[in-house]
């Protein structure tokens, strides 16, 4: 079972990243998926979550409006889609699967 997350980076306020998380060794589409994030210092936070079938979603208030969850089950990934940047946002994403796996985690940091 393994989770790989890409697409961080470093970025502007009010700019945009997308991240990826591709999965492989379970059957992804049984399996409702997540994005977290854990800043320096904090606990790590749930920031979206998206249903088996991707027809459900669901975000942390701090994120609503700005982030979009998405994925694809032909290709076994998830993605999560970051708008409206905001410095507090900085933190590393890890994706995880109800199934109980984690990926490594990728780092975001939002700073002028």
């Amino acid at each position: 079972v393994q989770l790989v997350e890409s697409g961080g980076g470093m970025v502007q306020p009010g700019g945009s990243l997308r991240l990826s998380c591709a999965a492989s060794g379970f059957t992804f589409s049984m399996y409702g998926m997540r994005w977290y994030r854990q800043a320096p210092g904090k606990e790590r936070e749930l920031v979206a979550t998206i249903s088996s079938a991707g027809r459900s979603t669901a975000y942390a208030d701090s994120v609503k409006g700005r982030f979009t969850i998405s994925r694809d089950n032909a290709k076994n990934t998830v993605d999560l889609q970051m708008n409206s940047l905001k410095p507090e946002d900085t933190a590393v994403y890890y994706c995880n699967s109800a199934s109980g796996a984690w990926g490594q985690g990728t780092q975001v940091t939002v700073s002028s």
